[in-house]
């Protein structure tokens, strides 16, 4: 198989998108500790390690390719004043990263990368549960009192 440029371009979007969003995950789960927050600080520290574990699969995929990885366009954290905003905050990182995946997806398969292909298609059902489960939390704080302040 010819390496493909595109392809190692998705891979280094990918792999800032992801540090990006390790970097805004950890954020979060440091303001919701500080406002008292523990469950929801336990689980934005979860979602870092999970994004955390896409940026290590990227970086094997880049690193078997022959290329270098790289990360160099982490975007700045997106924050708020409660956690509801937080969390629509994230909500925005995770449509982001799926516009990515199946885009790269698409691409990796037309050149014939199935390895890359199956790797972005993988990442994008990750972050589609993880885009579900935030939608749901959100809701959650929506339905209860003082939303946005409670501990969920």
């Amino acid at each position: 198989m010819r390496l493909d440029p595109r392809v190692l371009g998705y891979l280094g979007r990918a792999l800032s998108h992801e540090y990006g969003a390790v970097q805004q995950y950890l954020t979060h789960a440091g303001l919701a500790a500080a406002w008292g927050l523990e469950t929801g600080a336990a689980r934005l520290r979860e979602e870092a390690r999970e994004e955390l574990d896409h940026a290590e699969r990227l970086t094997a995929r880049l690193l078997d390719l022959g290329a270098m990885p790289g990360a160099s366009r982490l975007r700045p954290v997106r924050a708020g004043t409660s956690l509801q905003a937080l969390l629509e905050a994230d909500r925005v990182l995770e449509a982001e990263a799926l516009a990515l995946y199946r885009e790269a997806a698409e691409h990796s398969a037309r050149v014939g990368d199935t390895v890359s292909a199956e790797l972005f298609a993988a990442l994008y059902e990750e972050e589609r549960a993880h885009a579900r489960v935030l939608a749901e939390w959100i809701d959650e704080l929506r339905a209860a009192p003082a939303a946005g302040d409670i501990e969920t």
